[in-house]
């Protein structure tokens, strides 16, 4: 008897993470909840410096959602 299963292929198997309805939920619901806290930082920073700062509030909040909502599916 011949035994196949030492030369059979084996298949790599990539994960790809595609973003569901799910994910562009909580994206938003994460950056509107930190957009309020963007726009003070944001604020308070121009005050005590006189100058607008590089990032706007709007950007920031975008940022912060990108980096928490992956860590939410990733646990």
């Amino acid at each position: 008897m011949t035994d196949f299963t030492h030369e059979t292929p084996v298949k790599e198997r990539r994960v790809s993470y595609v973003p569901t309805r799910e994910y562009y939920a909580y994206f938003a619901l994460i950056f509107v909840a930190t957009l309020p806290l963007s726009i003070l930082t944001w604020v308070l920073s121009a005050a005590r410096r006189l100058e607008l700062p590089e990032r706007g509030p709007i950007k920031s909040a975008w940022s912060q959602a990108q980096i928490i909502t992956p860590r939410i599916f990733s646990a």
